[in-house]
């Protein structure tokens, strides 16, 4: 190969492999099934409040966002765009997603919890999209988050945890939420108990 059919990977060239490979597909692309070959490093950036940057600056068009959410892929540690035809890497601060809301129906242990993303995915969450929260050895502080699709989280917004703490339950020595058939562990009971 020569040095002049080697292009650097651009957001532009991704978008357009992206809705080539979306014109084809019902629904999400399948991008598990991809297998293409990495060619480097984007200059593309997910914030952890959900903002999307492309060379330092935010991607103000949202139906862009949404394009470039759908062909993500997390292997390992590592994010990626992966298209029919390239994957290449972009970095995430901590979740690529964003919970922004929920809905809550039913109760007790058959209520259900279905959360909206930031990109407009929508999930229940249950055995197969569960609730996690992870807290900051120092401060304490809760991080939750709710699978969205295969390796790839949302970080629940504050109010949306709120509106989960104002709902939740005690149950086998801890305090949570019910949701699609499950009990998800916000807190210990008795870490909850003695503050």
């Amino acid at each position: 190969m020569s040095k002049e059919s080697v292009t650097s990977p651009s957001a532009e060239g991704i978008a357009a492999s992206a809705r080539a490979a979306g014109a084809k597909a019902r629904g999400l692309p399948p991008v598990h099934l991809w297998n293409p070959p990495f060619c480097g490093d984007l200059d593309m950036r997910i914030a952890r409040d959900g903002t999307w940057f492309y060379l330092g600056t935010p991607i103000g068009r949202v139906e862009l966002v949404r394009l470039f959410s759908t062909i993500l892929r997390r292997d390992g540690d590592d994010y990626f765009l992966v298209t029919p035809v390239e994957k290449v890497g972009i970095t995430v601060d901590d979740a690529p997603f964003v919970a922004v809301d929920f809905e809550v129906s039913g109760s007790g242990e058959s209520q259900e919890l279905r959360f909206e993303t930031n990109v407009g995915d929508h999930m229940t969450a249950d055995p197969d999209h569960p609730i996690r929260v992870i807290r900051d050895p120092e401060t304490g502080e809760p991080s939750p988050y709710v699978l969205v699709r295969t390796n790839l989280e949302a970080l629940i917004d504050r109010k949306s945890f709120y509106r989960l703490v104002d709902i939740g339950v005690h149950h086998e020595g801890w305090f949570g939420v019910w949701s699609g058939g499950a009990f998800f562990g916000l807190i210990p009971s008795d870490e909850l108990l003695a503050d």
